[in-house]
């Protein structure tokens, strides 16, 4: 794989924090396929780091970076020790978590739930970049509940615009229903309203203005690029990840020459055997996330069925990712490059 450019790339792109899906092993999965993507990791709770296996929690590949981590909370003395803690193991941005919808987070007073309390995000904000010398930004809903109304949105972000040093505002373009909705039909039921985040950056030039949801293709990415500073994506780059391929040409006009198949799979299988001399790490921690890599290929069942059969898995033998390789080809007379 080429060394990542010293300087670090724009926020074009980006994969989402996605809880339990954008874990070190995916990042790493995802880096081999784009350079120049940013990758965040799944929300994490600022008292968990500070309180918790913090080494097990921050540590990342160094070639995962440019790399945000997400934080959620919301005390503001707390979100600034795991802040500055983040920072100390190299992390490029941290982001403050105002948009997950789930009862747990409710519960916690974190989340989408803190877009009612403007003057805690700020303070935990401010409190966050005064410990930090990296950005700290925020990912937040255009609503809550069934609110239609645009002012309420352009008023959080201008609050925040003119009380903190946050410039980069990640919008998921869809209402949070704090309540009647399951986390996973928050993500699909609300209306999205890409136009809300469109009148954002025209209505705050200066700020960094990135969209987030329902984003499936290149092409659609192309067009919010129209309107806005950067697009994140989340499922289609998880259940898809081949999706990235293109990004580094398309959207960095970086031509570098992109990784064959069988040259990914050999990096996966190394990969897997140097983390599998960690006796807490299991082969099923790894190839759940590989499991979309050939979709759209006559031989991705084949692909899908021996990297989640649970008693091959249990030998935890990371040659069954080249054995997998091999039987996807098997079904096909074309070769997949």
């Amino acid at each position: 794989m080429n060394p990542l450019p010293e300087t670090k790339p724009s926020r074009t792109l980006s994969v989402a924090p996605m809880l339990d899906w954008t874990d070190k092993h995916y990042r790493f999965m995802a880096r081999l396929i784009t350079h120049h993507a940013w990758l965040y990791t799944e929300m994490i709770h600022a008292n968990a780091i500070v309180y918790g296996k913090t080494n097990d929690l921050l540590q990342f590949h160094p070639q995962e970076q440019p790399i945000a981590l997400q934080l959620g909370g919301s005390e503001p003395e707390l979100l600034a020790k795991a802040a500055q803690m983040a920072a100390s193991y190299g992390y490029n941005e941290i982001n403050l978590n105002c948009g997950c919808p789930s009862p747990r987070v409710q519960k916690g007073a974190f989340g989408a739930c803190l877009m009612q309390e403007i003057q805690k995000v700020t303070d935990c904000l401010n409190a966050m970049q005064d410990s930090v010398s990296i950005p700290v930004t925020i990912k937040h809903r255009i609503g809550l509940d069934k609110a239609t109304d645009y002012q309420p949105l352009a008023d959080f972000v201008g609050t925040l615009r003119h009380n903190t040093a946050c410039r980069v505002f990640i919008v998921h373009a869809r209402n949070a229903w704090l309540q009647g909705l399951s986390p996973k039909d928050n993500r699909t039921i609300p209306p999205l309203r890409y136009d809300y985040v469109y009148r954002l950056k025209q209505e705050f030039p200066d700020l960094e203005i990135i969209i987030n949801g329902g984003i499936r293709t290149n092409d659609d990415i192309a067009q919010h690029l129209q309107h806005v500073d950067g697009v994140m994506v989340g499922r289609e780059a998880y259940h898809n990840p081949m999706i990235m391929q293109a990004w580094d040409k398309r959207f960095y006009a970086d031509h570098h020459a992109l990784m064959t198949y069988p040259e990914l799979v050999t990096a996966l299988m190394d990969y897997a055997r140097h983390e599998l001399k960690q006796p807490q790490v299991k082969l099923q921690q790894l190839t759940r996330h590989y499991l979309g890599l050939l979709h759209g290929y006559p031989g991705a069942r084949q692909w899908r069925q021996l990297l989640s059969d649970a008693a091959l898995l249990k030998s935890n033998q990371a040659e069954l990712i080249w054995t997998a390789w091999q039987a996807a080809l098997s079904t096909t007379t074309a070769t997949i490059s």
